[in-house]
């Protein structure tokens, strides 16, 4: 049996707070939740590489850097509600139901849906709960939120989606442009999400999220 804490502890030193992440809830977070038990069984070993591991076709688990470079740049606060998509089995999930008062989480593949559901409870994380449903459709029975972290790339962000952010809320989303991502804030003022930059990051684009492509003769 590997030491999964000592390398949780190893990955915060190594690939969290060089990063410029110093927010404390962010850190202790990550510390706490073992991140070995949300990915699949055969990934367990490359559970704390600094990488992205691999979920299903074109699903991934964003890498500890990303993922705490977006959290820290998001800042959410005890009191707020949470929506994040493309929860995969549930990791980011349970690094921001640490952050927030509660989280909804939306998976469209059911499978991973399902595992999520058993692992969160398993490990008693009872502030958030998994819907199963198209990822680009969010869950507007539960909206408007303070936050929206997507967990994986975006080439575009639905009007719908960003329908449900509350007024000044934030969305947090991985625009890859080619092999390129950046990562931006988005901010709700007036009705309209204003994007600024964060830090630049790679993902496979999630279903539902590419570009339409359009038509050139």
């Amino acid at each position: 049996m590997s030491d999964y804490a000592t390398r949780r502890t190893t990955m915060v030193d190594t690939q969290v707070r060089p990063s410029d992440v110093t927010k404390f809830p962010i850190i202790a977070a990550m510390l706490a939740v073992p991140r070995e038990v949300y990915v699949p069984a055969e990934q367990r070993e490359a559970a704390y590489a600094g990488q992205n591991v691999q979920l299903a076709a074109g699903r991934v688990v964003l890498d500890p850097r990303t993922l705490a470079k977006l959290l820290d740049a998001l800042d959410i606060q005890p009191t707020e509600l949470v929506l994040d998509l493309g929860c995969g089995l549930g990791y980011s999930t349970a690094v921001i139901a640490r952050l927030a008062e509660a989280v909804v989480a939306v998976e469209e593949d059911e499978a991973l849906a399902a595992e999520a559901q058993r692992t969160l409870s398993a490990e008693g994380v009872d502030n958030a709960a998994v819907i199963t449903g198209p990822l680009v459709a969010g869950c507007t029975k539960h909206a408007p939120y303070d936050v929206i972290t997507i967990e994986g790339a975006v080439e575009t962000v639905p009007e719908p989606l960003l329908a449900q952010l509350k007024e000044g809320g934030r969305i947090g989303a991985l625009f890859m442009q080619g092999a390129l991502g950046v990562v931006r804030v988005g901010y709700k003022i007036d009705g309209a999400v204003t994007w600024r930059f964060a830090f630049n990051a790679a993902a496979p684009v999630l279903p539902g999220f590419a570009a339409k492509p359009v038509f050139t003769l």
